[in-house]
């Protein structure tokens, strides 16, 4: 996984320039791999406070203008908008959510895939880019043997970094819940 929120070399869905070959493919294969590997055993309201507070964290050292957000069906759990972000955050957040959980895949990985076919999925006409957005930073959290139950969502940079750093979130997470003293989650 990435351990920061500057986007990694490879395909960058913001560059209207040539794309390496295959750095499409293998950007969506990252992704799927995310997927699989960042599963709770459970999750609560205080896994979405450390999280959140995780992503607060990360985002003031490094002096992000991102807003955050983890919501789970219609209750958010927890909300926050750090220095620089503005009202336009706010917006992106919601339709990137809604993004995630019609979809029931991380935002980034609904706009790659169309891509992939050779298209955007923003020209469909029945896609309304009023409500949805398919860009990243909304990553659904997933229960291992249960599916999505919540979603977490970054906005305040490019997508693929919004996207990298929730990952990066996620990745120390799980991965204090499987050091000794701390529950598996």
């Amino acid at each position: 996984m990435t351990n920061s929120a500057v986007p990694s070399p490879g395909y960058d869905p913001d560059s209207t320039d040539e794309q390496p070959p295959g750095a499409l493919a293998a950007l969506i294969g990252r992704v799927l791999a995310e997927i699989d590997e960042l599963q709770f055993q459970s999750f609560g309201k205080d896994d979405a406070l450390d999280l959140g507070l995780l992503l607060v964290e990360l985002g003031r050292q490094r002096s992000h203008p991102i807003a955050i957000d983890i919501t789970k069906g219609e209750q958010v759990l927890f909300h926050a908008a750090l220095e620089g972000a503005t009202p336009d955050n706010e917006r992106w957040i919601r339709a990137k959510q809604r993004t995630a959980v019609r979809y029931e895949v991380p935002s980034l990985l609904v706009g790659l895939r169309a891509r992939a076919a050779g298209r955007r999925i923003e020209d469909n006409a029945w896609f309304d880019q009023t409500e949805f957005a398919a860009h990243g930073g909304a990553f659904p959290i997933y229960v291992r043997g249960t599916g999505m139950v919540a979603t977490v969502t970054v906005s305040g940079l490019p997508q693929k970094a919004d996207h990298e750093l929730v990952v990066e979130a996620l990745s120390e997470i799980l991965g204090r819940a499987g050091t000794p003293g701390r529950p598996g989650r």
